[in-house]
């Protein structure tokens, strides 16, 4: 199966969710987001340590609004350089902890929620790396644990084992990557593909109004 793996904590840890703006009720849906080239800047090379991200304007007042919205954000991410054997596991730590930081800094709303990733080598087939939806069906057992049972660990289920899926027509995927599009059809949630100069930011408009009609 070769499951994803969680920032900073095992995926069976239970998560602990921030409130989100004016206290406003939960109503299940989730914004999936892929992180380079949608959060942060694409790098040729690979985003290889902190200093390396750079995010894109207007990121964290896109998530912001997300937010707003009701959205959980959680960030869904292919970091093969782990399987590549370029760097390891706390090297991807720090990189995404600075990127929070960025995203923070530009708005102090845009939280991300979880952040999930696949450290895998696509020929391993793993079905937690996009176009593969495994790590879209972690990041919402684990968001719907944390809302419904505080504090519970998480036992995570994966294709044709989770039974009983929530329907995911009003949450989102965006991503810069065929791939992304992919998982998100194999998962049954909206894909919005983005252009990786301009991130979400280029897209958020558009999600806003649709959500407005």
């Amino acid at each position: 199966m070769l499951p994803p793996h969680r920032h900073d904590s095992p995926l069976e840890a239970p998560l602990s969710l921030g409130d989100l703006p004016e206290n406003a009720d939960w109503d299940g849906r989730i914004a999936y987001l892929d992180r380079d080239g949608v959060l942060n800047r694409w790098k040729e090379n690979y985003v290889n340590s902190p200093d390396d991200v750079e995010i894109l304007l207007g990121s964290g007042k896109a998530i912001t609004s997300l937010r707003g919205m009701g959205f959980r954000i959680c960030v869904v991410t292919n970091q093969s350089p782990i399987g590549r054997g370029l760097w390891g596991h706390d090297v991807l730590a720090q990189i995404n902890a600075k990127l929070q930081e960025l995203l923070l800094e530009e708005d102090q709303g845009a939280e991300i929620d979880l952040i999930l990733y696949s450290p895998y080598l696509p020929s391993e087939g793993s079905w937690s790396r996009k176009p593969n939806p495994g790590m879209l069906e972690a990041g919402r057992q684990i968001v719907d644990n944390a809302h419904r049972f505080p504090g519970k660990p998480n036992n995570l289920s994966y294709g044709d084992d989770w039974i009983d899926r929530p329907d995911e027509s009003d949450s989102i995927l965006i991503g810069d990557r065929k791939s992304d599009i992919i998982a998100a059809g194999r998962f049954g949630v909206k894909g919005i593909l983005c252009d990786s100069e301009s991130g979400i930011s280029g897209v958020i408009d558009q999600i806003l109004s649709d959500k407005e009609r």
